[in-house]
């Protein structure tokens, strides 16, 4: 999507999903909308009316949802793995400081907090040696989500 707009006030979705950012080239806050109807920013819960990037979030049908987690930066230290969503990773990862993933199999959303809250990252499958890669202001990921609903 070019950016021709100075603000977008509504967007509706016809199918499928995809991920909308406030800055150009895919960066900026990140904001997940489905299928249906958004009659104003607040509605996809943004902080403003400024949308100048999106990208679909290709549906991974077959494959199952796996991403390995690091605690370091280039797939060092303690390694976890997950197949399925976690609402805390404080309590299963004993730290919320994540710098490096593989994403083996399905799209995933990264949060900032617990319980799916805060700032969120559209995690695609690959590699990514440093959070920077995955458009993380810092570390932190509170809770990790499957994107399941298409």
């Amino acid at each position: 999507m070019l950016c021709y707009l100075s603000c977008c006030n509504s967007i509706m979705v016809k199918s499928g999903c995809f991920m909308i950012y406030e800055q150009p080239h895919y960066k900026g806050q990140q904001f997940l909308v489905r299928k249906g109807e958004y009659p104003d920013f607040k509605s996809w819960v943004g902080t403003n009316d400024c949308v100048c990037s999106c990208r679909e979030i290709p549906m991974t049908q077959g494959s199952s949802h796996e991403v390995k987690l690091f605690e370091r930066m280039e797939y060092g230290g303690q390694m976890m793995a997950l197949v399925d969503d976690c609402p805390n990773i404080m309590d299963v990862f004993q730290t919320n400081h994540i710098f490096s993933c593989k994403v083996i199999g399905g799209n995933w959303l990264f949060f900032e907090q617990s319980n799916y809250k805060g700032r969120m990252y559209l995690i695609r499958p690959g590699e990514y040696t440093r959070f920077t890669e995955w458009g993380g202001l810092s570390a932190r990921v509170g809770s990790i989500k499957r994107i399941m609903d298409y």
